[in-house]
């Protein structure tokens, strides 16, 4: 789950009545040719969102090939057979639409937010997308220019921006999320158009996604569309690859510095996490954001506002679907070494395996949650993603109106239980950035 953004609640939703979620009411069918469609219908404004989601992340890459499934997030919009080259989102923008993707370990998700009068419009684009996308040399040459572009960009020339990638390789030995969606260059330059060609066509078929369809809709209109312009598609008939590595468990620490083109020091730590599915997944979420999740999180009072140790602190939880990991960093302030921050971070995460949470912050942390989970189900484009999450992930599409009720489950005893089973010295990855002056120093 993403972190929550509504921060100023955690200091005033003590004494806020418990929030009530509708259900979501949605249809959904299969197609002979395996897409599995979901609608949801809500009339109450002429919009209506159009997503796909494909279940392949960077996990189903080959090693020597990394990179790929983010690769095809941008090549995609490329264009098609019936599509020019460039007018992909041409074609949406200028009928008043947006749209957008993003590819993950798990999975790639497109979408697209037009006029609900342009419904048959969005099934057309994504239908030919997916029927036969224009995947030639000059579009691979293109898009391998963008992935450059955007690797300098994020990561490469932005302070602490290989966090993501330095943290997973030293954390999963041999399961492939040990490598970041961005992946290798090397590997994309390497790559044939065939090779290209054969990831296409076994990952980006009706058998290994779900159209999903959100907003001013018709069943029965948007089900005849659905049907007239995905059932010509085949199936695809390459088997697609799902990684069965099991992570073999870590019984030592993993320590590690990197250098890195900033001033001030910076202590990462990363811990396994339980499968997406996995009922200790809510308690962890929770656990998270109350360690970290904004200005009055546990380890921002203690270590910036109270200490003044740290500049910031934060943390990335990967909730994946395989086994993810629980990221914590924080920036050092001036003239605070990274080993007195991480000894500090270490004090608190004890605290809390020790003494658990109070029950005053425990309700904080209930509503913070209750409200995120409302807030994400607030627009179209969340109801559509959240559907299709549902289904891939938990295999039943109506988790999307179960999962308020998994996180009240929770307990103050299961924060500070899953605190002392996941957040242990085991197998932890801890590495210290530190500018690379000091690397000289050495």
């Amino acid at each position: 789950m993403k972190k929550f953004t509504l921060l100023m609640l955690w200091a005033c939703s003590v004494c806020s009545p418990i929030i009530a979620q509708n259900d979501i009411e949605f249809r959904e069918f299969t197609l002979d040719n395996g897409l599995h469609v979901i609608m949801h219908k809500d009339n109450t404004t002429p919009i209506v969102v159009t997503s796909v989601l494909y279940h392949v992340g960077s996990k189903n890459e080959n090693p020597e090939r990394t990179g790929f499934a983010h690769f095809f997030e941008h090549l995609l919009f490329e264009g098609s057979e019936n599509i020019d080259r460039g007018e992909y989102s041409k074609k949406i923008q200028s009928e008043g639409g947006t749209l957008n993707a993003y590819t993950s370990n798990d999975i790639t998700y497109y979408y697209e937010s037009l006029p609900s009068n342009k419904l048959e419009m969005a099934l057309y684009m994504e239908s030919e997308r997916m029927l036969h996308a224009k995947i030639d040399e000059v579009g691979v040459e293109t898009q391998r220019e963008v992935v450059k572009e955007e690797k300098r960009q994020r990561y490469d020339n932005q302070p602490y921006g290989t966090i993501l990638p330095e943290t997973l390789k030293r954390a999963y030995a041999e399961h492939p999320y040990q490598w970041a969606p961005i992946g290798s260059l090397e590997h994309l330059n390497e790559a044939s158009l065939d090779e290209f060609m054969d990831f296409y066509k076994t990952f980006y078929v009706p058998n290994n996604a779900t159209l999903t369809i959100a907003g001013d809709i018709d069943y029965d209109q948007t089900e005849e569309w659905v049907k007239m312009y995905f059932s010509e598609i085949s199936a695809g008939v390459k088997e697609v690859y799902r990684p069965s590595i099991e992570e073999p468990k870590k019984e030592t620490e993993i320590r590690d510095v990197v250098y890195d083109n900033i001033q001030i020091p910076a202590v990462i730590q990363a811990y396994n996490l339980p499968p997406k599915n996995d009922p200790d997944s809510y308690a962890m979420d929770m656990l998270s954001t109350y360690l970290t999740g904004g200005n009055s999180s546990l380890m921002t009072k203690e270590l910036v506002d109270k200490q003044q140790k740290a500049l910031a602190v934060a943390a990335i939880p990967l909730d994946l679907e395989d086994g993810g990991i629980f990221i914590m960093y924080g920036i050092t302030n001036m003239g605070v070494k990274a080993e007195d921050l991480e000894s500090e971070i270490d004090l608190l995460v004890k605290q809390v395996q020790n003494e658990g949470v109070s029950e005053q912050d425990f309700k904080k942390l209930q509503n913070i949650i209750e409200n995120d989970l409302v807030s994400k189900n607030a627009t179209m484009a969340g109801i559509a993603q959240n559907l299709s999450q549902s289904h891939v992930f938990f295999g039943e599409t109506d988790h999307i109106n179960n999962e308020l009720e998994k996180y009240r489950e929770v307990s103050r005893e299961d924060l500070q239980r899953v605190a002392k089973k996941y957040l242990t010295l085991d197998g932890r990855v801890v590495l210290y950035y530190l500018p690379k002056s000091e690397q000289t120093q050495q």
